[in-house]
C-alpha cells in the first residue's frame, strides 16, 4: 500500500514538472547613467578629512562640499565615537558605530518591587 501511494506521488510530481517552461519576464533596459560634469576632479568626490591632536584626545572632522557632517574622537583611553549631522542642520547625535544599526531598547517600567 504504502509503495502503490509513493508511485502514485511521483508521477504526479512528474507531471507537476513536465508543464510549459515558465516565460521569462521582458525587462526594460536600463537608463544610461548621468553624464559626469566636466570640471569635477576626483578629490571632489571624496571627503575632506580634517584631523586634530591634542593632549588626551585625536579628532577628525569629515566635510563634504565644504559642509561638516561627522566627527569621529578618539580618547586616549576607551572606544572611539561618532558625532554625526542626519538631518544637516548642524546638530550632532553621538553613535558608537558610524552605519551601525540604530538599537535604542525600550526603557519602559513594567513593574517595580
Amino acid at each position: 500500500m504504502r509503495l502503490l501511494s509513493v508511485l502514485l506521488l511521483a508521477s504526479l510530481a512528474g507531471t507537476a514538472f513536465a508543464g510549459e517552461a515558465p516565460l521569462t519576464p521582458q525587462y526594460k533596459p536600463l537608463p544610461p547613467p548621468p553624464a559626469m560634469d566636466q570640471n569635477a576632479s576626483d578629490s571632489d568626490l571624496e571627503p575632506q578629512v580634517t584631523i586634530t591632536e591634542k593632549k588626551d584626545v585625536r579628532i577628525e572632522e569629515y566635510r563634504s562640499g565644504g559642509k561638516l557632517y561627522m566627527i569621529k574622537v578618539t580618547p586616549k583611553v576607551g572606544p572611539p565615537y561618532y558625532l554625526i549631522d542626519e538631518q544637516g542642520n548642524g546638530s550632532f547625535a553621538r553613535q558608537e558605530e558610524p552605519l551601525g544599526p540604530q538599537v535604542s531598547p525600550p526603557r519602559w517600567v513594567i513593574h517595580r518591587f
